[in-house]
């Protein structure tokens, strides 16, 4: 089979495609065949050996993927043929992919491949962020910083969906248009605009939440925006630079600062998790979100998928069709 490899740590151009043996499942395993895999942040962070844990190279890079079981092992009920949806740390740019079956997640009838690999990562993030994290309610404003990104646009589809009103900032024309269709009910352009007065103007000092993937430069006037008691949540840094943030900030509005990461989440908040997963998988299955997929690319070309997401030019979802 032909599989995504990082010999070594470092750019998306390091990325080669090999041909690799073929997989076998131990006992509570399948193998799938990868039809569709979605390009993460994370992705980036992992090749390059900057992520909070390191994958010791060589390794297949790729943390979301959709496709048919075509082999299970020993104690598995899963049956070949089924199609599933999977979420793994590493792994899913690759013909193949070797999983625990617990791990795959039947896919609901009329979603096809590439729309199932887009759900997993940026949608769990998202929900949990927003439901057990800031306690949104109907009504509430939602600042939503790199909301054209893949966590971003999540944020702004479930948002809507949760029927709050969402203030969508990002850094062109374009992402923000899209942001629009999506049903954003303001949008500012953070590299145009100040972000601070923007959001204080729209919403009227009544901003309850931020939900902050970017970082760098953005997040201190998103947290300065905040109403009273509001939450700001941290999900990653995908500007480059891990903010600080004035402490008196929080002491004089009491604001809330929480941070969440989806690797860790459902071991932190069990319950939490498996009640977001099922409200979030009935509105997948029955068609209230569904991901915004704004470039697709072949295998070979895994490398040119990283690097869009690694400069923050991806649109929603990045996916790669593994079987094109």
């Amino acid at each position: 089979m032909r599989a995504a490899l990082c010999r070594a740590y470092g750019p998306p151009e390091d990325i080669e495609i090999c041909e690799v043996a073929d997989l076998e499942p131990g006992p509570g395993q399948v193998v799938v065949r990868v039809h569709a895999a979605a390009v993460n942040f994370p992705d980036v962070l992992l090749i390059d050996g900057k992520y909070q844990v390191k994958i010791p190279p060589p390794f297949t890079p790729g943390s979301e993927l959709a496709g048919e079981v075509t082999a299970v092992g020993d104690g598995v009920s899963v049956p070949v043929g089924q199609r599933v949806s999977a979420t793994t740390f590493v792994g899913a740019f690759a013909e193949q992919a070797l999983l625990p079956a617990s791990a795959v997640t039947a896919i609901p009838p009329g979603v096809d491949f590439a729309s199932a690999a887009a759900f997993g990562v940026t949608y769990r993030t998202a929900y949990h962020a927003l439901r057990s994290i800031a306690g949104v309610q109907p009504g509430d404003w939602v600042v939503v910083l790199g909301a054209a990104g893949g966590v971003g646009l999540a944020a702004v589809d479930l948002a809507v969906a949760m029927k709050a009103r969402v203030l969508a900032a990002a850094s062109s024309p374009e992402k923000l248009e899209l942001c629009r269709r999506r049903g954003a009910a303001a949008t500012v352009d953070y590299d145009r605009e100040d972000l601070k007065s923007r959001i204080r103007e729209h919403t009227g000092d009544g901003a309850r939440a931020v939900l902050d993937p970017v970082g760098g430069s953005y997040s201190e006037p998103a947290l300065r925006a905040l109403a009273r008691g509001g939450t700001f949540v941290t999900l990653g840094y995908a500007a480059g630079a891990i903010p600080s943030i004035p402490l008196n900030l929080v002491l004089l509005k009491g604001i809330t600062v929480r941070g969440m990461e989806i690797r860790t989440f459902a071991d932190d908040r069990p319950g939490d998790c498996a009640r977001d997963l099922h409200e979030l998988t009935e509105m997948f299955a029955t068609g209230v979100i569904k991901p915004y997929i704004g470039a697709r690319f072949p295998l070979e070309d895994t490398a040119a998928a990283l690097r869009l997401v690694a400069d923050r030019k991806a649109v929603g979802k990045v996916v790669i069709d593994v079987t094109a």
